[in-house]
């Protein structure tokens, strides 16, 4: 009682959760031996196909297949039921699907080896593409039943699903081979589930569906779409196509293939421009949205996720609008498609398809099955004799009194399908003209021996492949239930150990379906990983040949996540073998990086140089590289080259200038010493302390030769006698003037009464002693700064430029700071006496012209200490060179260019009565 009442609550569940569950309390009913009212209104999905084929046996296996198209939609009311149109136009490819089913069973049953003894049937029934006819259709397989749903009111239909001979009963069912589409598959999985009824799809290949615990009894033998969609975007990525349009199918197939797709290209520099989603029922309006938004893009690749009744009606807006320049990604869907393949409207707008296809295989004898098919030999076969009709133009022999001549629809050229005419609805005046009309009867010479057509063709089998594996899944899985290990032993146990044929229970052969693993004919191993086989697809392009229609080509195949691509065998869209660019910004050359424009996609991008000192030698990097400190980058910013070696040199025209202000500045000394020595017996010359006038010329002259040093290449010992030479040439250069200054105070100071012993302590020898005395700490500072921590030739780095300098780095600062001091002491001390000694009553006071010097000597020295620390590289010894030069010029300028031109030009006053007159 318990399992009972668990089974009416979940009965009740059904009841109020779904419609069509009420068509499944009959299906439950049978499986459970209770009585269940039959008398069941079914909703208003309009009327399903009745149409099918059928085979007995002992064991029956279900079959479901799109083989009518599906009408356009009609717009829905709630002042209305919803109704729906009846399906049109059989579709010759799964018509050929089909009868890959039939091949199987027949070749089963020729086989001594799998399922001995027993005889394998079919059920076969027409879902026309509507997922609820498709549950309905489902059900009834499994419920025994096709017209287990009693309409209670009228409803559009065509006289086509009036026919007699159509399936009325039989033996349910215990697994289904279906679902051409994902959604059909999940509802089917979904409903049939609780039943343990196996559902083996050939065309479904949504991921989601590989969820186990979710959808225990669905098998397929197509791989799932996740290897698909990983395969289209690593030719994306191959091929550098980062902008891309995408047009998919707005069910689960299209909507999970795209998010795999997006999954997958996450991170890796690809985008998507648009989106665009099309339904089957309202494939016109869609698809010529769906052409605006390609004709408007500049993503040149499109990747389509559509079957190809929805790809064609795209394909067709965009011929009338003459967009022939995008390069189209086929899915497995759409990419092996005869139809759109021999369409000469579409092919310059689908030249150069690249495509994912389900793998294609042989089939031993199927093509000799397609072609001596008959209606004389298959009656009971009533797709076959509307195909009959269409390609002969002629009725079949009726054999059979219930079977009646599909005259009814009109003569349409046959291509993939046929269809009414699209002003004759099913209860119009026309439509009943033209079943009074009658074909001619065929004379029975009618045959597809021999005949080239796409129904026969079986040159590029893949879904059919699918179907005929199918059918050899379920073979196998029935040979495993229905083995007997024990059979011939006396004390076997059959009822425990074996299943009949009349009794077999879906949730066993649900077990053994799991556990299949096999050889197929053609050689193949065969299982299940969970509901889904080895992912093995074929990579394909579409060409152009010279007949006009496009011709398949394979030029790769994927196994699992493995890419093999022939390049070179590949024709574009292009029509050449350059493969296409399809970007929103250029690849940034080498040189440049990337930076993101705000708001857009990340494909979307300004390409920035690099700066100074970083490099990037790749396409389209995101980022630039610092050089090593030794390095600096080149000019396009490419590579790293090592820094030139910068140093103030003789050559440049810096070092040029220096130099020559220098030897002029030495000459200048040597021509005034010249003038002095010549005019030493003047009174102006003998008036200033000649001996001290000479050295302070000597001392000037060093002053102006020292900084020759400085330039060049610094060396060990260039570096110890630069700053040497500098620090004692200026000692001793303001040290003469000191003690000319000191003299010039002394002597004014001895006119006056009892100061006349002042001048015994600044006589000649005082003067040379102090002299020497302050020259000597200078030298005893500097041997000891060099002794201790000398300067020495060093690499300056931090200068970030394409040059490294080589200068003289100062290890100590205090040993420099010492020399600069010292010679800031002297100066400073000059400059106090020379200021105070500058109003002596003399006609020429040499005071002033001390004083002065001294004022330049100090404006000179401040001012180099911050220019010498804030000076980058070399230019640091060009502004000591410079301060030492501007400091001799104006010394020398300063104290004997008044000297001078009194001798040379005005020796009128170079008298001693001149010089002593106040």
């Amino acid at each position: 009682m318990s399992r009972t009442a668990a089974y009416m609550s979940w009965f009740y569940w059904l009841l109020t959760q779904w419609p069509s569950s009420l068509l499944l309390l009959s299906v439950v009913g049978r499986q459970m031996g209770l009585e269940v009212v039959q008398a069941i209104v079914c909703p208003r999905w309009g009327t399903p196909s009745k149409k099918g084929l059928s085979q007995d046996g002992d064991v029956i296996i279900g079959g479901l297949f799109n083989l009518y198209y599906i009408p356009s939609a009609i717009q829905q009311v709630f002042t209305k039921l919803p109704h729906s149109k009846p399906c049109t136009g059989l579709d010759l490819v799964s018509l050929k699907y089909m009868y890959a089913m039939t091949f199987a069973v027949e070749e089963i049953n020729r086989n001594s080896t799998l399922l001995p003894g027993v005889k394998l049937g079919y059920r076969i029934l027409d879902s026309c593409s509507r997922y609820p006819w498709s549950l309905q259709a489902a059900l009834s397989l499994v419920g025994g039943d096709t017209s287990s749903c009693i309409l209670t009111a009228p409803v559009l239909q065509s006289a086509a699903y009036e026919q007699p001979g159509e399936t009325t009963g039989g033996q349910p069912v215990p697994l289904l081979i279906g679902a051409a589409s994902s959604t059909t598959a999940i509802m089917l999985s979904s409903i049939l589930g609780p039943l343990s009824v196996p559902v083996i799809s050939y065309l479904a290949s949504c991921p989601c569906l590989s969820d186990r615990p979710k959808f225990p009894n669905f098998f397929r033998t197509i791989p799932s779409d996740i290897y698909q969609a990983r395969a289209i975007a690593q030719l994306a990525i191959r091929f550098k196509w980062t902008w891309i349009g995408a047009v998919l199918v707005n069910n689960d197939y299209g909507q999970l293939a795209i998010q795999t797709f997006q999954e997958e290209i996450r991170g890796k520099g690809v985008c998507l421009e648009f989106i665009e989603t099309v339904r089957r029922e309202t494939i016109v309006r869609d698809a010529r949205r769906a052409a605006n938004t390609i004709q408007a893009s500049t993503a040149r690749v499109i990747l389509i996720f559509c079957w190809y009744t929805d790809v064609k009606n795209l394909f067709l807006e965009l011929a009338e609008r003459n967009v022939t320049d995008r390069q189209f990604l086929a899915s497995e869907a759409w990419s092996t498609s005869s139809d759109l393949l021999q369409d000469l409207t579409i092919s310059k707008v689908a030249n150069g398809v690249l495509g994912v296809a389900i793998r294609s295989s042989t089939v031993p004898g199927f093509e000799q099955y397609l072609k001596r098919l008959h209606p004389n030999h298959r009656p009971d076969d009533e797709f076959l004799r509307y195909f009959w009709e269409k390609e002969f133009a002629c009725s079949p022999r009726a054999t059979q009194s219930h079977v009646k001549p599909f005259s009814s629809y009109s003569s349409l050229p046959l291509k993939t399908r046929f269809d009414y005419p699209s002003n004759v609805s099913s209860s119009s005046p026309e439509k009943r003209s033209l079943q009074k009309a009658s074909l001619p009867t065929c004379n029975g010479t009618e045959s597809l021996e021999g005949m080239q057509h796409l129904f026969t063709d079986t040159s590029q089998l893949r879904v059919a492949y699918n179907v005929y594996l199918a059918v050899y899944a379920a073979a196998h899985a029935l040979h495993s239930l229905l083995s007997c290990p024990n059979r011939d032993s006396p004390l076997r146990n059959n009822s425990s150990t074996c299943s009949s044929p009349k009794h077999i229970k879906p949730i066993e052969l649900l077990q053994h379906l799991s556990k299949v693993n096999v050889t197929t004919p053609q050689g193949e191993m065969f299982y299940f990983q969970g509901a889904d086989i080895p992912a093995k697809y074929d990579l394909v392009n579409w060409q152009n040949t010279p007949e006009g229609p496009l011709k398949l080509v394979l030029i790769g195949r994927m196994d699992g996540f493995d890419l093999h691509l022939n390049e070179s065998a590949i024709q574009w869209s292009t029509g050449s073998n350059q493969v296409p660019i399809s970007v929103c910004s250029e690849s940034c050359p080498p040189g440049t990086r990337k930076a993101n424009r705000k708001g857009e996609p990340v494909c979307c991008f300004d390409c920035i140089p690099c700066a100074e000192g970083e490099i990037n030698n790749k396409t389209g990097s995101l980022q630039c590289e610092r050089c090593p400190s030794e390095f600096w980058s080149n000019a396009n910013q490419t590579a790293c080259m090592p820094r030139q070696l910068d140093f103030l040199s003789f050559n440049e025209t810096l070092g040029i200038t220096l130099t020559t202000a220098a030897v002029c500045g030495a000459i200048v000394t040597t021509a005034v010493s010249v003038v002095f020595i010549s005019y030493r017996q003047t009174p102006m010359v003998r008036a200033n302390n000649s001996e001290l006038s000479f050295l302070l010329l000597l001392s000037l002259k060093l002053c102006f030769l020292c900084s020759l040093v400085f330039i060049g290449r610094p060396s060990v010992w260039s570096c110890r006698f630069q700053q040497a030479a500098f620090g004692v040439s200026f000692v001793l250069c303001v040290s003469c003037l000191l003690v000319k200054t000191i003299v010039v105070l002394a002597v004014f100071r001895s006119a006056r009464p009892g100061a006349e012993s002042l001048m015994k302590w600044f006589g000649p020898g005082q003067q040379r002693g102090s002299v020497c005395l302050f020259t000597c700490i200078q030298v005893i500072i500097c041997v000891i700064w060099l002794s201790l921590s000398p300067p020495v030739p060093q690499r300056d780095l931090g200068f970030q430029g394409s040059k490294v300098t080589l200068e003289c780095a100062m290890t100590s600062v205090v040993g420099f700071s010492l020399v600069l001091g010292y010679i800031g002491l002297l100066a400073c001390t000059c400059l106090i006496l020379a200021f105070l000694a500058r109003k002596l009553p003399d006609n020429f006071n040499e005071a002033k012209l001390i004083t002065f010097s001294m004022l330049i000597f100090c404006a000179v020295w401040v001012t180099f200490v911050p220019a010498y620390v804030s000076s980058p590289g070399k230019y640091v010894v060009a502004v000591e060179i410079f301060a030492i030069l501007a400091s001799s010029y104006g010394l020398l300028f300063c104290i004997f260019a008044p000297k001078c031109f009194i001798i040379l030009l005005k020796p009128e006053k170079n008298t001693k009565k001149h010089l002593m007159a106040r």
